[in-house]
């Protein structure tokens, strides 16, 4: 029987139908090496979007996208590899944190992250954000480095799930990004392609994360644990609150200088971003074998960061990855630091804070640098901003809310946007709880 050609595979899915494993493929294949152009993937991408995906296509999907490219093959490297992934929020930091506090308690960690887009920062952009600091290491040194240090931060290769770099370019521009199971395939394919045993995925839901709604945010858990099962590798989702930042420190270096801090345990204030990096710690050491639960998995994460032994594997990474560990030792030497402006409190805007639109302070972080609208922007390293007033916390007119760090000119439009992101109330209110469930392969556990 004839392989379908592109526009056969896109009626059927226009129509409602369901393609096989064996169809995603051919499409997949061909795209990548180009003999089906942008504009008939474009259709497909749309008529999928419009019509749903079920779980076998999901999962087809995800295997042709993995298998565009080099899959890792990391067995030779003692150790269960456990990673983990965040779908992005503002101020999400963890990763910085959580890959060294890991890896201190004995479970190798290989990350191959993304960079920011949107609303959302990239953990590769706030690495570079330490001067000479390397991302683009090749394979063999990946390889290399984790089996000396237990850790490694790059980012994807073009050896890795080449697909996936081409359908999120195009799904970008045709309005196509906000569907779970192709979200879920851009994920796991490159995940998986890492050479992981297991992972650790940080689910974000609220008005700073992709998924808006916790319906949202279970649906693409349950995806994503799903697709991980069906590979063989054990998965775990936390799905955790991000209607405000996470933690005090929005853009690049600020949010870098928060993460050394957090690892030379200077944690005041940032009560929300530990919570939810011991949470995933937890996780990580209980899969990659070394804690009996994940509760004993936390503790052990907690004690890497207050023994020093968490900073030391930081420092030891970025060391061997170029970078210059001399701002890890003292932060405030890094150049082009100083603060622009700041914005404070006014006798109509005061009192409690009640809420913090993350997405909004996200967009303006953006606006002052530290972020790309579009994947050809240059970020600047040292854009962002600090907030001194998180949701419960206080504000008389007159106190700072936040600190701000730009080169750009409009700094009164940056600081109306960052008040405006403000609500405030008569009244403290109690700030919910950042874990909003757990799944695995046998359920949620609330």
């Amino acid at each position: 029987m004839p392989t379908p050609s592109p526009v056969d595979l896109i009626i059927s899915k226009r129509d409602g139908g369901s393609l096989s494993p064996e169809d995603i493929t051919a499409l997949i294949d061909a795209y990548t090496d180009g003999s089906v152009p942008d504009y008939q993937l474009s259709a497909f991408l749309m008529a999928s979007f419009l019509q749903g995906f079920n779980e076998e296509e999901t999962a087809a999907l995800t295997r042709a996208m993995l298998h565009s490219g080099t899959v890792l093959d990391l067995k030779h490297i003692d150790g269960i590899k456990v990673d983990k992934h965040s779908t992005g929020g503002v101020g999400d930091k963890v990763s910085l944190i959580l890959a060294p506090v890991v890896a201190a308690c004995g479970v190798p960690v290989p990350m191959i992250s993304g960079r920011g887009l949107g609303h959302t920062g990239g953990t590769l952009d706030k690495l570079e954000s330490i001067p000479n600091f390397r991302t683009d290491l090749s394979i063999a040194t990946y390889e290399q480095q984790l089996k000396e240090l237990g850790i490694v931060m790059i980012g994807q290769t073009a050896e890795i799930a080449p697909a996936d770099r081409k359908l999120y370019a195009l799904r970008d521009v045709t309005g196509t990004v906000e569907f779970i199971p192709f979200i879920a395939a851009s994920i796991m394919s490159k995940k998986l392609a890492e050479g992981i045993d297991a992972l650790v995925l940080d689910v974000k839901s609220g008005a700073g994360a992709f998924m808006k709604s916790e319906d949202q945010a279970r649906t693409l858990a349950e995806t994503l644990v799903s697709i991980g099962e069906q590979f063989g590798k054990d998965t775990v989702a936390l799905m955790t609150r991000m209607d405000e930042p996470l933690g005090r420190a929005v853009g690049n270096w600020p949010e870098m200088h928060e993460s050394i801090a957090c690892l030379k345990n200077e944690t005041e204030g940032l009560e929300d971003l530990m919570e939810v990096t011991l949470a995933l710690a937890g996780e990580m050491l209980y899969l990659g074998g070394v804690a009996e639960n994940p509760a004993e998995g936390k503790q052990q994460a907690a004690d890497s960061i207050a023994s020093g032994a968490a900073f030391d594997t930081f420092v030891a990474m970025v060391g061997a990855q170029g970078g210059d560990t001399s701002v890890l030792q003292m932060p405030e030497s890094r150049p082009d630091t100083d603060p622009v402006a700041t914005v404070e409190a006014t006798a109509e805007a005061s009192g409690y804070v009640e809420a913090i639109n993350a997405y909004d302070i996200g967009m303006t972080a953006v606006r002052m640098g530290a972020g790309r609208r579009v994947k050809e922007d240059k970020v600047d390293p040292t854009a962002g901003l600090v907030l001194h007033k998180k949701v419960g916390e206080k504000a008389e007119a007159g106190e700072p809310l936040a600190t701000l760090y730009t080169r750009k000119n409009n700094v009164a439009t940056f600081q109306k946007a960052i008040l405006n992101s403000y609500q405030f109330s008569s009244s403290p209110s109690q700030r919910p709880p950042m874990l909003l469930g757990r799944y695995t392969a046998a359920g949620w556990d609330e």
